[in-house]
Order: structure tokens, then C-alpha cells, then sequence
């Protein structure tokens, strides 16, 4: 499974920008992802989210993590359920920069980098806003050099 792992991330993140602040520096410096960086950092995923070219992260705030059921977010950060977070984490990032003026009226589905199970996000846009699945876009287009950031105010969880 880790060498899965390894060469999914191998195929799905390019080089880094050299330029402005990149996805996990721009979300360290709004100071409102620390359980989300905490859990890249914890997952492996940390250094490709900041050098992956053309991404989208749908980004859950600490809030977004703190609605989760007591002790869920501490089970995720053990070695053992790493796999898990990595699945979880990876349900949260387009292969691509997909823009607010780019989403469609209406449902439609996006594919996103989690290797397996339930791998597409249902995304409506209307008069209330944007959902993502379940959650609400809370803020839109927060652009870096190496991608898109969307964020939202509930984590994602794939069924499968």
C-alpha cells in the first residue's frame, strides 16, 4: 500500500513555483488551518501540496475540524490510521485549479487525487453560495502559486 502511496504522489504532484507563497504557506499564514497542516504534515502530504502545480484544496478550518466527533481528529493522527488520513486529506484536492467563475450552476461532479473508493465531490453553486458535498465554501479563490484555495467550514469524508 505505501509504495501505492509513493508512486500515486509521484504521478499526481509536479515541481514547485518559484515564486509567491505556495498552497501550505499561504495556509500557514492565515493561522485558521493548523489541524488541517498538522494533518498533511502527519499524512506525508505536506510537501506535495506545496509543490504540486495546478491543484485545488477545498481547505476545512480549525472550526471545520472541531465539529468533528470528540477524539476523531487525534485517531487520525496515529501512524496506523495514516492510510486513512491520507485518503481523507487527498478527498480534498483537485488535479486541477478550478475557480469560483468556473463552477457551474447547479450540481456537478469533480474528480478528485483519493487512489480509490469514492473519489468524485458533488459541487453546487447557487443564490446561497457554494457546497462542496456537505460543506459551505466560507471563502472563495484564495489564489497561490501552485494552485487554488477554497475554504470550507466542514471536513470532507469520502463514504468509501
Amino acid at each position: 500500500m505505501k509504495k501505492i502511496l509513493m508512486m500515486t504522489a509521484a504521478i499526481c504532484f509536479g515541481a514547485a513555483h518559484a515564486s509567491a507563497a505556495n498552497v501550505v504557506e499561504t495556509a500557514a499564514q492565515a493561522g485558521t488551518f493548523k489541524t488541517l497542516l498538522a494533518a498533511a504534515q502527519a499524512a506525508g502530504l505536506a510537501d506535495a501540496l506545496a509543490t504540486t502545480k495546478n491543484i485545488t484544496v477545498f481547505a476545512p478550518t480549525d472550526e471545520a475540524f472541531a465539529k468533528l466527533p470528540a477524539g476523531t481528529v487525534e485517531s487520525l493522527l496515529k501512524p496506523e490510521n495514516k492510510d486513512k488520513l491520507v485518503a481523507i486529506l487527498t478527498y480534498h484536492v483537485l488535479p486541477r485549479e478550478l475557480a469560483a467563475n468556473q463552477m457551474l450552476a447547479g450540481p456537478f461532479h469533480v474528480r478528485t487525487l483519493k487512489s480509490t473508493g469514492d473519489r468524485t465531490l458533488a459541487i453546487s453553486k447557487g443564490a446561497g453560495g457554494v457546497t462542496i458535498d456537505n460543506a459551505k465554501v466560507v471563502k472563495a479563490d484564495i489564489v497561490t502559486d501552485n494552485g487554488i484555495i477554497h475554504v470550507i467550514d466542514t471536513v470532507l469524508l469520502p463514504s468509501k
